[in-house]
């Protein structure tokens, strides 16, 4: 299956069902960036595909088979970041 792909620079949710994370691009982290992925709707989860973390700019990061998540992708953003997920 291909992959869709969002860009975004604040927290998003991403997909409203079950997906498949499958990588992330940073072409922009600056001013204390961090970014965290929930497996959900919102943040108000505690299902965290991936926890916080500090990304790095001109970073690509592959999942491989992908994540699966069975509600959602939520992303979270805090500080200055650009990147593009690429999901099914």
């Amino acid at each position: 299956m291909s992959s869709n792909y969002a860009q975004i620079s604040a927290t998003t949710l991403i997909k409203q069902q079950a997906g498949k994370i499958k990588g992330i691009f940073f072409s922009a982290a600056s001013a204390t960036p961090t970014i965290a992925i929930y497996d959900a709707q919102t943040a108000s989860t505690s299902i965290k595909v991936i926890d916080t973390f500090t990304p790095v700019a001109a970073t690509n990061y592959n999942f491989l088979d992908g994540i699966t998540t069975e509600n959602g992708i939520y992303v979270v953003i805090g500080g200055t970041v650009s990147c593009t997920v690429y999901y099914e």
